[in-house]
């Protein structure tokens, strides 16, 4: 289940897995998922565990993919989304355009986690998986593109929409944003931060602790008035589908540079009162 769209995901997910040491075990979880709409597995808690390691190492794997495929389009000139439509039409071979689409870093609390976790094991077996141990630096190169796009505009007021790791959820845990932040304010420059998700008198738990150990003063540059951040900055940066595109092109200037890290569809983003780009198109 995805953190924003749990709800739905428990109501019509693509498979249910049950796992026991013991099958007679999992007798009242058959009677609670009767109804539940997908294959049902029953089967070893280890092989359930796998499962989900293995789910959300293909998704980062896909992500990195993505990116690196888009990052390598911009470089040639070639139009990514273009590529990516295409690509993406051929569910024979590549199965579903889930998280194939070129846009930020991936984070949250389960893909980086789940990645260190499975290269970790395979160091203690002294095996070596070059594609997996690749995933996180490739991950963390991404950022790195983001904030060089931010230094080549030669501007020091950047204005953040978005600081959780995606839309409909305030999860700060590994966001690719928080590091983008962290890595900007090392840099010199001026930030403030507008989420509608995030509220630090909501945050909790590892959460909070997280953002408090990761930018401790987050607080002052943090606000829930998204004109007055689109007014303050010189950069603009989009992260993910919060801010409605009419709200931006009304609020967006021309002497502005917007990087979109979200790729939003070209009418949002092409709204011809600022210049525009990403790092993956």
């Amino acid at each position: 289940m995805r953190e924003g769209s749990a709800v739905a995901h428990f109501l019509q997910p693509p498979y249910t897995i049950l796992g026991a040491r013991d099958a007679s075990h999992l007798a009242p979880l058959r009677e609670l998922c009767k109804q539940t709409p997908g294959r049902v597995f029953e089967t070893t808690i280890p092989v359930a565990e796998m499962v989900k390691y293995e789910s959300n190492a293909d998704h980062a794997v896909k992500v990195t993919f993505a990116n690196e495929v888009g990052t390598l389009c911009k470089q040639l000139g070639v139009d990514a989304q273009a590529v990516t439509e295409i690509f993406t039409s051929d569910t024979r071979l590549n199965v579903s355009p889930a998280y194939l689409s070129p846009g930020f870093a991936f984070g949250g609390s389960c893909l980086r986690k789940d990645v260190r976790a499975l290269t970790y094991k395979a160091k203690e077996l002294n095996l070596k998986l070059p594609m997996l141990e690749s995933l996180l630096p490739s991950n963390v190169e991404h950022v790195e593109r983001a904030v060089e796009a931010i230094m080549r505009t030669n501007k020091r007021k950047v204005a953040q929409l978005a600081l959780s790791f995606k839309a409909g959820t305030d999860d700060l845990r590994e966001s690719p944003q928080v590091q983008l932040v962290k890595r900007l304010l090392g840099e010199g420059f001026e930030v403030k931060v507008w989420d509608d998700d995030v509220s630090l008198g909501r945050l909790a738990g590892s959460n909070r602790q997280y953002i408090e150990e990761v930018i401790p003063h987050i607080g002052s540059l943090l606000s829930a008035d998204l004109e007055n951040v689109l007014k303050w900055g010189e950069v603009v940066v989009i992260r993910n589908k919060s801010a409605k595109s009419d709200e931006l092109n009304r609020h967006l200037r021309k002497d502005q540079v917007v990087i979109d890290l979200v790729n939003l569809d070209k009418a949002g983003r092409a709204n011809g009162t600022s210049s525009c780009e990403g790092i993956c198109r």
